[in-house]
């Protein structure tokens, strides 16, 4: 099914203009070149070694990791979050190019009409404040030292006492219950009825990093209720993929992201001068917040709270974050629960000190493990260098080992050169297994990187990948008899891209992956441009292809008359009873 009627020369031109290097190194940092090639790491995944490559020649990516890749749109699609029309709008205006007449999109209308109906929500709020409805929310923002001007720069509001002042004040404005339960705004009742779901609460606007409102998080002024309350899933909204602030963190000049625990701390951070706080929204890190933070800064400071659910935090966070290989760094405070309290206690200044005195994650950690055991005991000693050593042996880096090995060893009062020599065992085992764990059969190396696609029969399968291969990299071939029906493919993934490339190719139109994009969904994009990754002799291409056919056919049988022998055998076994 056609997604769009944006014609092919558009879309061309588009790319032209939009060069892929260009467009993913405002992302992610490209540097290591293999060929032409350019490499980095992946933003759809965790990893340390870079395996995302961008080909200037081909303008397309792929990451041998996690299996994402394509052109320049489906590039935006990942990581904006965008639908196909959404990503072509969103590359036109980076490139200055108007757009043409296109075919109504229904999701970026939706979308759209959403992020319309949350900015005039955001807007609903903000007035609110500075009426009657807002005294406790102003009153509140008081006693915890928020100025105005900071109010005004969050965008920060209050949710009136009652019942249904949103919804009726977004009901003038043209909106239906329809579209404010779609955005989570109202929830129904009971009785059929539907009331607002925040009420009571200093509101703040969750914005995006490039400026729309996306969602909301309230904050109860009194009463009974949840403390903090978010914006559920929407179409605009996914609270484990955004960061409170980040739209104002983005713009820092620190050099860092600080990872803070709650709203209410990076409004007085930003307030206090540390305009790179962020917080996660109502959760623990996910790695797709740490993969967005990446995307602005290589050092975190995680400045969460200081009891025990901020330390376990933290050391979560230390894990997600240090996949990515970004510098990580853990700040500790005594003598205040979180950075709020902290800075009002203390003031910015000593908070400033706070910074420069964080450690960074190998010596929190150790840190952490050490205020478990009794080093005066034998018997806890043992257990701590056994922790200790763990932890040690997955360090990447021979030098850093060898560093922390000789200070775990002093604290436990042993020599350096025994614990070095456990760590180096240690660290060899750990790399053993998980060489093993990493060795596949050859059916399960054949499967498509993207679970969603699994081939039921991988021969067949194999020989389908080369018939698309070969018509896409030589397009004279479509001309040839005796091509395949797509009821051919034992895959019906497969199966599509054949159809949709042979079609195009009959009809003499582009078949490249930004064009492609707009037929195709970003999964199968992927699973196109992964099995293009592989070798192809070119030389004598009509006879590779009909090469794969036979195979096709061969495999056909093979399994039809498989089929027909268990049938035979299943009406006798019924004749025996």
């Amino acid at each position: 099914m056609i997604k769009t009627a944006f014609p092919d020369t558009f879309i061309n031109e588009l790319v032209a203009r939009n060069d892929i290097v260009d467009v993913v190194s405002s992302y992610v940092r490209l540097g290591k070149k293999s060929g032409s090639n350019m490499f980095g790491l992946c933003p759809f995944h965790s990893e340390k070694t870079p395996s995302f490559s961008v080909s200037p020649d081909k303008q397309i990516y792929h990451c041998f990791g996690c299996g994402k890749g394509g052109g320049v749109i489906s590039f935006i699609m990942e990581i904006e979050n965008l639908s196909f029309p959404e990503a072509v709008a969103f590359l036109a205006r980076r490139a200055n190019m108007p757009l043409p007449e296109q075919e109504n999109d229904r999701e970026s209308k939706k979308r759209a009409r959403m992020l319309a109906l949350n900015r005039d929500a955001a807007r609903f709020f903000y007035d609110q404040l500075s009426t009657p409805a807002g005294d406790k929310a102003r009153a509140y923002m008081a006693g915890r030292g928020i100025s105005k001007a900071t109010a005004t720069n969050f965008g920060l509001g209050c949710a009136p006492d009652e019942w249904s002042s949103l919804e009726k004040a977004m009901r003038e404005k043209g909106y239906t219950d329809y579209e404010l339960y779609d955005a989570g705004l109202i929830k129904k009742g009971k009785n059929g009825g539907y009331y607002d779901t925040f009420r009571n609460r200093l509101m703040f606007p969750v914005i995006d990093v490039r400026g729309n409102v996306i969602g909301f998080s309230g904050r109860l002024l009194d009463g009974e209720g949840p403390k903090y309350l978010n914006s559920p899933e929407t179409l605009v909204f996914n609270k484990g993929s955004n960061l409170f602030a980040l739209n104002l963190a983005k713009k820092s000049k620190s050099g860092y992201i600080l990872l803070s625990e709650g709203n209410i701390d990076v409004v007085s951070l930003h307030q206090a001068g540390f305009d790179s706080a962020v917080a996660s929204l109502g959760t623990s890190l996910t790695p797709e917040q740490a993969r967005l933070i990446s995307r602005y800064t290589s050092q975190v400071i995680i400045a969460y709270d200081n009891d025990g659910a901020g330390q376990k935090a933290a050391q979560r966070a230390i894990g997600i974050l240090e996949k990515l290989d970004l510098k990580v760094k853990v700040l500790q405070m005594s003598g205040a629960k979180d950075p709020d309290e902290f800075i009002k206690l203390k003031g910015p200044e000593a908070f400033q000190m706070l910074i420069e005195g964080s450690e960074n994650q190998v010596e929190y950690r150790l840190g952490q493990i050490a205020k478990k055991y009794d080093l005066s005991s034998d018997a806890q000693k043992v257990d701590y260098l056994k922790e200790a050593e763990d932890l040690l042996a997955r360090l990447p880096n021979a030098a850093e080992r060898e560093v922390y090995c000789r200070r775990v060893a002093a604290d436990a009062g042993i020599s350096a050169d025994v614990l070095i020599g456990e760590v180096k065992a240690r660290r060899s085992r750990l790399l053993k297994r998980t060489a093993a764990a990493s060795r596949s059969s050859p059916e399960k190396q054949t499967q498509p990187v993207e679970r969603q696609y699994r081939y039921s029969d991988p021969a067949s399968a194999v020989a389908e990948e080369g018939v698309i291969r070969l018509l896409y990299l030589d397009p004279a071939l479509i001309r040839r008899g005796g091509l395949p029906t797509k009821e051919a493919f034992s895959s019906p993934v497969l199966g599509h891209i054949y159809e949709v490339l042979c079609r195009r190719l009959r009809e003499g139109l582009s078949v490249s992956a930004d064009v492609l994009g707009g037929e195709l969904e970003s999964g199968e994009i992927a699973l196109l441009v992964d099995l293009l990754q592989k070798p192809e002799t070119l030389s004598n291409s009509a006879k590779a292809l009909d090469d794969y056919i036979n195979r096709i056919d061969r495999r056909r049988r093979e399994t039809t008359e498989g089929d027909d022998l268990l049938q035979i055998l299943e009406e006798r076994r019924k004749e025996l009873k």
